[in-house]
């Protein structure tokens, strides 16, 4: 371990770490959540929070690289205390998502995954579009440390921002309370510290579950299996 990752990545970091590979079969499957536990400490994946995961792992930092750069939850660059992301796929963008996005980036005068502020301190904001954010029948929708603000307008948005940069955490429209972008990835890795009623907030809105509800009302049911239904054998492991 160098000097640098002594520095970042103290030990009650490797405990996570091993606790992560203890998880899997393979110890190489737990580099996501890890790379997640990289971000909680350092606010993004740094080439020492690389060279960490490479070295708890046994893999080499250009497999640990691919992944990291793969994946677009992994950041390159330092985030602010809040990563607000705005969905600019087609249905939300029909229904304004472009507008808020538009807003947000106006008054924050940073683009795609850029911060305004200093990243890490309070009130600092990274802005990035997201390509879905899986709520269509909720759109336009955006996210702040990856929970739910739903049905957006560009003022709401604007609000919400500002009241982030003023220091308030407005409750998300479902999901667990709001943290910081730290806390967010530290419970992404799988540890919660002292948050696990956090599990017990609102996961799903009235719109998801009209669907549901409507079939309830009415009586339907899906149709039973055939009692002689066949399925093709699943194949043996070699």
């Amino acid at each position: 371990m160098t000097q640098a990752q002594e520095t970042v990545f103290e030990q009650d970091t490797v405990d996570k770490a091993r606790a992560i590979m203890a998880r899997y079969p393979q110890a190489r499957s737990a580099l996501l959540p890890m790379l997640h536990l990289v971000q909680s400490v350092e606010g993004y994946v740094s080439q020492a929070g690389i060279r960490f995961c490479a070295g708890q792992l046994d893999l080499t930092e250009a497999e640990v690289s691919a992944v990291a750069t793969f994946y677009t939850m992994y950041k390159r660059r330092p985030c602010g205390e809040h990563l607000v992301s705005v969905c600019t796929n087609t249905l939300c963008a029909a229904l304004g998502g472009d507008a808020i996005y538009a807003k947000l980036k106006d008054h924050l005068k940073v683009g795609h995954e850029e911060t305004a502020g200093e990243p890490g301190t309070p009130g600092s904001i990274t802005l990035e579009h997201a390509e879905c954010l899986a709520a269509c029948d909720l759109g336009p929708v955006l996210q702040v440390n990856y929970e739910f603000y739903d049905n957006q307008t560009p003022d709401t948005a604007l609000e919400l921002v500002k009241a982030l940069q003023n220091g308030e955490k407005p409750a998300p429209t479902r999901g667990a309370p709001l943290t910081d972008f730290k806390q967010a990835e530290l419970q992404l890795a799988g540890f919660f510290e002292g948050r696990d009623a956090d599990l017990d907030g609102p996961s799903a809105a009235a719109e998801t579950l009209r669907g549901a509800r409507l079939a309830q009302e009415k009586g339907w049911d899906a149709p039973a299996m055939p009692e002689n239904a066949e399925f093709p054998p699943i194949p043996e492991k070699k």
